[in-house]
């Protein structure tokens, strides 16, 4: 067989090297960042998990902001440092960072408030609802308005505050619930005129019907 030829068998892969390694990473990471940043539910779930890593320190959020993205980078350095003796998915990174009590920093896990954002949509069915209970009757677009107001103006008070303390098995979460935003839509229209007088004719009817009078 001339020298040169083909002979068959197939030669061996070449070996990646360390740069294409780091450019395969760097891919998939943008990619991963990349689709993140494409969904506020995705982007609140990751804030809320490196917050609780310790790697974020702002407010839980669904928009895709420098800080997060600092954050994010952090937390990659972190995993990409350990993954070269245990690989580790990022998932899995971020939660064991947590079950340990944080980044170890000192800056780790501490409080996490969360806040429901009533959109118009979800307030006026909430409000509707009450109202028809309540009232016995529609809402009004004034009374929807005007509610819905309500909503927005108590909404750092119907927070929930959650505290991390301890490290490691030792961690200890505290949850300090706010008020309830449905309680509190039902007293302010149950302490309306109407719903007063709603609330009367209520006792009226039973004290009747106990009575067999209806």
């Amino acid at each position: 067989m001339p020298v040169g030829s083909s002979s068959g068998v197939a030669k061996p892969a070449a070996p990646v090297s360390t740069q294409e390694q780091q450019s395969q990473t760097t891919s998939d990471y943008t990619q991963f960042l990349s689709t993140v940043a494409k969904s506020p539910a995705l982007i609140t779930g990751y804030s809320k998990l490196l917050k609780a890593a310790g790697y974020y320190k702002g407010k839980i959020t669904d928009k895709y902001t420098p800080a997060l993205q600092k954050a994010f980078t952090s937390a990659e350095e972190a995993r990409l440092s350990i993954s070269a003796v245990r690989p580790m998915g990022r998932d899995a990174f971020l939660q064991e960072t947590i079950a340990l009590g944080g980044t170890g920093t000192g800056t780790g896990p501490s409080t996490v408030t969360s806040v429901t954002n009533y959109t118009p949509e979800s307030a006026k069915e909430l409000i509707t609802s009450i109202i028809q209970d309540t009232l016995g009757r529609k809402a009004t677009d004034a009374e929807v308005k005007k509610y819905t107001q309500t909503l927005k103006s108590i909404q750092s008070k119907a927070s929930t505050v959650t505290q991390y303390s301890g490290t490691g098995t030792n961690q200890k979460q505290t949850v300090t619930p706010g008020i309830n935003e449905k309680q509190y839509l039902v007293d302010q229209i149950s302490g309306t005129d109407e719903g007063k007088a709603n609330k009367v004719l209520g006792f009226y009817e039973t004290f009747m019907n106990a009575l067999g009078g209806r």
